[in-house]
């Protein structure tokens, strides 16, 4: 069992929770950047996040969590040592949710040469790192904006080709690193480099609980989540396998929701008129509309799935204006009154 606070159990952050169940319903959408203040449970729904997913098929014996039906050749120790085999072996393993810290050096992350292995065999071998880790999972970084800079170019690099490329100590080694990017972060600690920004598909800002229901209810639950997690666990199971089973069923259909003509332009003219940069806003924004239309049961995108995503995939994508006093949110909502219709 999890030792994750169960996300169903998380209070309110309907935003946030959303966010993170349309990136695990459809990981082309890009990713989650979650933004807020400190304790209101970012970390917390990033983890519970991994107990939510169906497990994956991987070939037996690869250190990259390569799929058996397409295994990477290149892949060292993995795929590329066993796929002269008749037949590659499949087990299934929990989606891999990897926590890269901020003070990880470049050989952690991605990969450098088996010390052990070069001293007592002799022989030249490559140790993955988190990247392989992460692949066909998911990556978290907290306090992604203070993440150091070589970091972040290494990240995007990799972000855009889709694969590690390592060459060092007399290694060449290239493998698959497709990963949905979670970061969190409190803007007051620092800003995010905007070429990273743009990286991740969705955006969410969260804010301490105002009501004080909500306080209290946090208080309850964290409470009776230290003194008897096992207990705990029990008694949110159902909501959890309620909440599992409902993505599960989302990754099945989402490839079958359509998206009309009618759709697509109510979601071009919201980016006209929001002065969203580029096209990668439109094309989030669409895919986060299918993934949402999927988690309700709707074979059609409409209005209500396009305004529920519309400020999760267009926040971060705005061009600032010094005169203009209002917040992205209220821009965004301002637009949709005016371009969205039934």
């Amino acid at each position: 069992m999890s030792k994750a606070f169960p996300f169903a159990a998380i209070v309110g952050q309907d935003e946030m929770k959303t966010a993170l169940l349309i990136a695990a319903t459809d990981p082309s959408v890009g990713g989650v950047m979650v933004f807020g203040d400190r304790g209101t449970g970012k970390s917390t729904a990033v983890r519970a996040l991994a107990a939510l997913l169906p497990q994956i098929k991987v070939v037996k014996g690869c250190r990259f969590n390569c799929d058996p039906a397409s295994p990477a050749a290149d892949c060292l120790d993995g795929c590329g040592a066993v796929k002269g085999r008749k037949k590659l072996v499949a087990v299934e393993v929990p989606v891999p949710v990897v926590d890269l810290p901020l003070g990880a050096t470049e050989d952690r992350v991605v990969g450098a040469l088996d010390l052990e292995r070069a001293l007592t065999r002799g022989e030249k071998a490559f140790e993955p790192g988190l990247l392989a880790r992460a692949h066909r999972g998911f990556l978290y970084i907290d306090e992604v904006n203070l993440l150091e800079d070589h970091l972040v170019d290494l990240l995007l690099d990799v972000a855009v080709s889709r694969e590690n490329i390592v060459e060092r100590e007399g290694l060449s080694v290239r493998h698959p690193a497709k990963f949905v990017l979670v970061g969190s972060g409190n803007p007051e600690e620092g800003e995010l480099r905007p070429q990273l920004l743009d990286r991740f598909g969705l955006s969410v800002e969260v804010r301490t609980p105002q009501k004080l229901a909500d306080r209290v209810e946090v208080l309850r639950r964290c409470d009776a989540f230290e003194r008897d997690p096992v207990n705990f666990m029990k008694t949110w199971a159902p909501k959890s396998s309620e909440t599992r089973d409902l993505v599960a069923a989302a990754r099945g259909r989402v490839g079958a929701v359509s998206v009309p003509d009618a759709a697509l332009e109510m979601m071009s003219n919201l980016c006209v008129a929001v002065s969203a940069d580029g096209l990668r806003g439109e094309l989030t924004l669409m895919r986060a509309a299918r993934a949402a239309a999927a988690l309700a049961d709707d074979t059609i995108v409409g209005v209500p799935h396009i305004r529920a995503v519309a400020p999760l995939a267009l926040r971060h994508r705005l061009r600032r204006n010094p005169l203009d006093q209002t917040d992205s949110g209220a821009r965004i909502t301002r637009a949709m009154d005016e371009v969205l219709v039934s």
